[in-house]
C-alpha cells in the first residue's frame, strides 16, 4: 500500500528520506530534519512504515510545512506581486529571462526553454535553390 502525503503517493521501494522529496517543497535536508524530529529512521523503506509513524509524518507535514499546491500558489502570488509593482524582478519574470543576475549572452537556455537562437553565417550552399 502506497503512503500518501499531501496528495502525493510516495514510492514503496525507496528509502523514506528519498521518497519524501517527491513532495513539492521538501528536499533532502528538510526530509532528514523532519525524520530526525519525529524519531523515524531515514533508512526505513516507505513500505515498512508503521501506521502510527505514517500518521505522525502526515500530521507533521500538514501542520508545520507549506507544501504542494499551497506552496505553488504562494510562489505564483509572489511573482504576480513583483509584476504588479513593475520591479526589475517582475519584468525579468514577464520576459522569461533569468531573474537573479545571471549572464544572458550565453548560458540562459534553461530559463528560456533551451531556445537556440544562433544562426550560421547566413550563406546558403551553391546547390541550394535561392
Amino acid at each position: 500500500m502506497a503512503v500518501r502525503i499531501s496528495g502525493v503517493n510516495l514510492l514503496d521501494g525507496k528509502r523514506l528520506v528519498i521518497a519524501l522529496t517527491r513532495v513539492f517543497g521538501i528536499g533532502q535536508s528538510l526530509s532528514k530534519e523532519i525524520l530526525k524530529r519525529l524519531n523515524i529512521d531515514e533508512n526505513v523503506k516507505t513500505s515498512e512504515l508503521t501506521s502510527s509513524e505514517e500518521t505522525k509524518l502526515r500530521d507533521y507535514i500538514a501542520d508545520k510545512l507549506t507544501v504542494e499546491g499551497e506552496l505553488r500558489r504562494e510562489i505564483t502570488m509572489n511573482i504576480k506581486h513583483h509584476k504588479d509593482l513593475n520591479t526589475y524582478i517582475g519584468s525579468r519574470h514577464a520576459k522569461g529571462l533569468p531573474v537573479r543576475g545571471q549572464r544572458t549572452k550565453t548560458n540562459s537556455r534553461t530559463v528560456r526553454g533551451n531556445v537556440r537562437r544562433t544562426a550560421g553565417s547566413g550563406r546558403k550552399s551553391s546547390s541550394e535553390k535561392t
